[in-house]
């Protein structure tokens, strides 16, 4: 009878399950209390802002019976702690009041314009990555000779020069002297419509309906406002990977990889790069949320029907609800896309499991 050595799949110790399941517990609490957090400063906000949203609803000349009536309906006349206890129940409801502006729920009009803004900052991010990530390893590479320079000129007019001027410029030679895209909005007035709406997000909807015709226009129009938040993105994209290459490649694993006669390609763009990827990650989410809630100016200089441009419209028209609302999905973008992050720091590093 022959001896055999039978293996036994590795057991799942309670060690282990324990520490997932407090990793578990410990990203549901940090979840938590940032959403708290995030509805302690809307709230707040909503309070300490001069404008009162009785007013704001019922104008200055209405009389001073129609006005209370207004507050006691708002719940303005209760203890701050209950109109905060409410102001919870209605944001776990979806419940964020009617726009004055528009007459229509916040929540409709939010699910109405953050597409637009999402399409615009993804098709941004990912010409900042494409771009931002090979020249910051360039710069790295070539430190202090000519490359090196270049990527610190294009970095340093990214984080200087406004990027509504930009906007402006670009109007002025690429649509209004060349021609070679379209205007403001997302798409000529004759193409509106046609293809049916299914995410909001244009590009995607035309291309799904087999309306290449209004695909075409909407590239047409999305191009130049995409370029450049991409520009602004790859200024820091590029300066952070060249900051982080640059640690990496003083590291004594590339010296001795070089030595052993590793091709220099593969000593900089697998070794190199792939530990840098849990901070590059962390730049790239960053500059990924910063795109979906601070691209105002370019929403405005394009006439974008975005996020940015609803809440300017808000804050100038004094709609406290639609603000609030739109406040809140910025907050919780940030939440989501740092949770992304998170995710992705455990597939591209095995010690994070």
């Amino acid at each position: 009878m022959s001896n055999t050595l039978v293996k036994r799949p590795p057991a799942f110790t309670g060690a282990r399950l324990g520490r997932h399941a407090r990793s578990l517990g410990g990203l549901i609490a940090s979840v938590a209390l940032t959403f708290l957090g995030l509805l302690c400063i809307t709230f707040v906000i909503g309070r300490i802002i001069p404008i009162d949203p009785a007013l704001a609803i019922v104008g200055d000349r209405a009389p001073a019976h129609v006005y209370e009536r207004v507050r006691e309906e708002l719940g303005l006349n209760l203890p701050i702690w209950q109109q905060f206890l409410i102001y919870v129940g209605q944001v776990l409801r979806g419940d964020f009041g009617t726009s004055i502006l528009t007459g229509q729920p916040v929540m409709a009009d939010i699910g109405r314009v953050f597409p637009a803004t999402l399409e615009l900052a993804t098709l941004g991010i990912i010409i900042g990555v494409l771009f931002g990530v090979p020249m910051g390893v360039a710069a790295a590479v070539k430190r202090d000779r000519w490359p090196d320079q270049l990527v610190r000129v294009i970095g340093l007019i990214g984080y200087s020069v406004p990027i509504f001027w930009l906007g402006l410029v670009g109007l002025l030679i690429f649509y209004a002297r060349l021609g070679w895209v379209g205007g403001s909005g997302r798409l000529d007035f004759f193409h509106e419509g046609i293809a049916p709406t299914v995410t909001g997000l244009i590009l995607l909807d035309s291309a799904l309906a087999g309306e290449w015709g209004v695909f075409r226009n909407a590239l047409h129009h999305i191009v130049l406002p995409a370029a450049l938040l991409g520009y602004f993105s790859l200024a820091y994209i590029s300066r952070m990977t060249r900051s982080l290459m640059l640690e990496q490649l003083n590291q004594e694993y590339v010296t001795t990889a070089r030595v052993k006669g590793v091709s220099e390609w593969r000593v900089v763009w697998v070794h190199a790069l792939r530990n840098i990827l849990v901070p590059l990650i962390t730049v790239i989410a960053l500059s990924y949320a910063s795109l979906l809630e601070g691209s105002v100016l370019t929403e405005i200089v394009f006439a974008w029907p975005g996020l940015g441009r609803y809440l300017t419209n808000a804050l100038l028209a004094a709609d406290m609800a639609a603000v609030l609302g739109a406040t809140f999905v910025v907050g919780l973008v940030f939440v989501g896309v740092n949770l992304l992050s998170d995710l992705l720091y455990r597939l591209v590093d095995p010690r994070a499991r």
